[in-house]
């Protein structure tokens, strides 16, 4: 996992061969007017925006998941978002089978650690990261962009 600002994400460029196409995408968007939907970026990577209200740590328990095929860019464009998280490798009670079309596993474990994300702040999820995000009051706009792996 990594945490950072938007204005440093070309220092993660050489992680993987589509950052710099995901991130450049980012910067050149006028993010607070940026409407709700999916956007195609490029082969193998897709935004996802959403504008809708934080929920409460017991709902976002709900959703603690990770992925096989994609990584997550997660950016917080406004308000506080606090997501929850624990490495793959400690989880031991999946919530169900993998689903392999949504690229989606869910896991009933305990998050280890939790931490808040600002307007123009980022998270890297990576498939051994589980997380939970979208805790919080009041509206949460956030862009979360899909990585294909591979």
């Amino acid at each position: 996992m990594i945490i950072d600002k938007l204005a440093e994400a070309d220092k993660y460029y050489s992680l993987h061969k589509n950052y710099q196409v995901a991130f450049e995408y980012l910067k050149a968007q006028d993010l607070l007017n940026l409407e709700v939907g999916k956007y195609e970026i490029a082969d193998g990577v897709v935004a996802f925006v959403t504008d809708k209200e934080g929920v409460t740590p017991e709902v976002a328990a709900g959703k603690f998941e990770c992925h096989n095929k994609n990584i997550d860019i997660q950016l917080c464009i406004r308000g506080t978002e606090t997501i929850a998280w624990r490495p793959r490798t400690d989880c031991i009670d999946p919530r169900g089978e993998y689903n392999d079309e949504k690229d989606v596993l869910f896991y009933n474990d305990a998050a280890d650690t939790t931490f808040k994300l600002k307007g123009g702040q980022f998270a890297i999820f990576y498939p051994e990261d589980v997380h939970a995000p979208m805790m919080g009051e009041g509206l949460i706009k956030k862009l979360v962009v899909k990585v294909r792996i591979a």
